[in-house]
């Protein structure tokens, strides 16, 4: 048995007898391996990034929730009271419902799904989450159930107002990908942050060709953190 195989069934048999009494949330970071908590820090390295710009933070490309989750989490600790800093996650929560030729021969129609009811169970979890921080009474997220091609321009519609403080890509596909960027240009400032999670990727090639032919790669300053292979990021307009 792998070292990961070992870790997940420690992880289960503690569950089963138990876990960790009331503490458990503290507790349970035992089990978190190295690249996750460089993935936490990530987040927390973008997120710092953004607190003098107003607007929200999409995330296109949700599945389980990890990202969403900690970003919440982060509003909470690095800026409680900003309750103009609405978190929307964009996911078909089915999974991919098409992969076109620029996305590469690794990918099909249904991969990364979660499972049907997830999106309800998801903001249960959210709603908790914002529940340990100030203003629990007002709800600072929204779940944006299907295909981004055809939800954007209709979210986008109906917040007018809306200013985009920070995009996060991590759909993997050319299509929704380029479809995303090219809808949320008007709605950028100065400083917005750009996030893509599988850029230089050999096995998700469409997230590169989209931005290569939406913005142009010789157009941004791209950046990377040292912990994430993949991961790249851009302040526009900088």
């Amino acid at each position: 048995m792998d070292s990961d195989a070992r870790l997940h069934e420690l992880a289960k048999r503690r569950y089963r007898n138990g876990g960790f009494g009331s503490q458990w949330n503290y507790h349970s970071t035992i089990f978190i391996k190295r690249q996750v908590l460089s993935r936490l820090l990530y987040q927390d390295f973008l997120y710092r990034k953004i607190l003098d710009t107003p607007g929200v933070i999409c995330e296109f490309g949700v599945q389980w929730g990890s990202t969403i989750v900690q970003l919440c989490n982060l509003r909470g600790t690095y800026e409680p009271f900003n309750h103009s800093r609405i978190i929307c996650g964009f996911d078909t929560f089915s999974g991919f419902p098409d992969v076109n030729v620029e996305d590469g021969n690794c990918l099909k129609a249904g991969d990364y799904a979660s499972e049907d009811g997830y999106e309800a169970e998801l903001a249960e979890i959210l709603s908790l989450h914002e529940s340990f921080s100030p203003l629990a009474h007002m709800k600072k997220f929204e779940l944006v159930h299907g295909d981004v091609i055809e939800t954007l321009p209709i979210w986008l519609e109906e917040n007018p107002h809306t200013i985009i403080a920070m995009a996060i890509f991590d759909m993997d596909l050319y299509a929704p990908t380029k479809r995303a960027l090219e809808l949320i240009m008007p709605r950028l400032t100065k400083g917005s942050l750009l996030v893509f999670d599988e850029l230089n990727a050999k096995a998700f090639p469409g997230e590169t060709q989209a931005l290569s032919e939406v913005l142009g790669l010789n157009s941004l300053r791209l950046r990377r953190f040292p912990h994430q292979p993949f991961s790249a990021y851009a302040e526009y307009g900088a």
